[in-house]
């Protein structure tokens, strides 16, 4: 057997993890509550500081658009198939209340993304735990 790590990137990715030893978490807490926002500093496990650059995650707010702006076309192209292009109400009684139940989850993931995507940061194996 092999104890040499081997990194899933879009694990890590999914979970939230460091991108530089992919173990430690980003978030301090989950992102069902009213905490959802609040950030490590620096990795817990290898001690990265998150914010690479003074102003780093304000590309972020880019890569939340992007999101959203996917999230409703897919919930619009959805919409106009399914319902058989229903009145305009129908339409936003279906993409705002999901722009906003999603909003946790955008935030967060714009910020791993823009560290996974957009940094020279990558995977460090002398800082993975094992």
């Amino acid at each position: 057997m092999c104890d040499k790590y081997v990194p899933n990137k879009g694990l890590a990715i999914f979970q939230g993890k460091c991108p530089r030893c992919q173990s430690g978490k980003m978030f301090k807490h989950n992102a069902i509550g009213t905490s959802f926002m609040q950030m490590f500093e620096d990795c817990p496990s290898c001690g990265f500081h998150f914010e690479i650059e003074p102003g780093f995650f304000w590309g972020a707010m880019y890569v939340s658009y992007a999101i959203t702006v996917g999230i409703m076309l897919v919930l619009g192209l959805g919409t106009l198939i399914l319902l058989n292009d229903p009145d305009f109400w129908v339409y936003i009684g279906i993409i705002i209340p999901a722009f906003i139940l999603a909003s946790p989850f955008t935030y967060r993931y714009s910020r791993i993304l823009m560290l996974y995507l957009f940094s020279p940061v990558s995977f460090d194996e002398k800082y993975a735990n094992k």
